[in-house]
C-alpha cells in the first residue's frame, strides 16, 4: 500500500484510539474514526510482541496488508482505522486471515455485507 493509505504517526494512532469506536472478533480488533471529506481510507496495522518473534509478526502484517489490498475497492473512503492482531492470529493461513479480517471489517461496517 502506498504511504498515503497508511496511518504512520503516533499522534494519528492515538487520535483513532481515543475515539473508543472499536469492534472485535477472536482474531482482530478494529478501531475506527470518521474523517468526512477524505478521498480514501487510511489504515494502521499493529501486531504485538505476544505474537512470536519479529519473523512471525511481519508474516502476520504481510497477510493483513494483502487482505486489505484485495478488499480495497469495497472499503469506505471516509475513515481512518487500525487493525490490531490478537495472539490467536499467529499461524493462520491466508484464507483464514482473509475470512477473519473481512468478518471484523463487516462488523465495523467498513465494508458492505454481501
Amino acid at each position: 500500500m502506498r504511504k498515503s493509505y497508511r496511518v504512520k504517526k503516533e499522534q494519528d494512532f492515538q487520535r483513532v484510539f481515543e475515539t473508543h469506536n472499536l469492534v472485535a472478533n477472536h482474531k482482530f480488533i478494529i478501531y475506527q474514526m470518521e474523517k468526512p471529506g477524505q478521498h480514501h481510507f487510511r489504515v494502521g496495522i499493529s501486531v504485538g510482541k505476544k505474537i512470536g518473534n519479529a519473523v512471525h509478526r511481519n508474516w502476520v502484517k504481510r497477510r493483513i496488508r494483502q487482505t486489505l489490498l484485495e478488499v480495497k475497492p469495497e472499503l469506505r473512503p471516509d475513515v481512518d482505522f487500525l487493525v490490531i492482531a490478537r495472539p490467536s492470529a499467529d499461524g493462520l493461513s491466508m484464507a483464514e486471515t482473509k475470512k477473519n479480517l473481512v468478518h471484523a471489517l463487516k462488523l465495523a461496517k467498513l465494508i458492505e455485507k454481501d
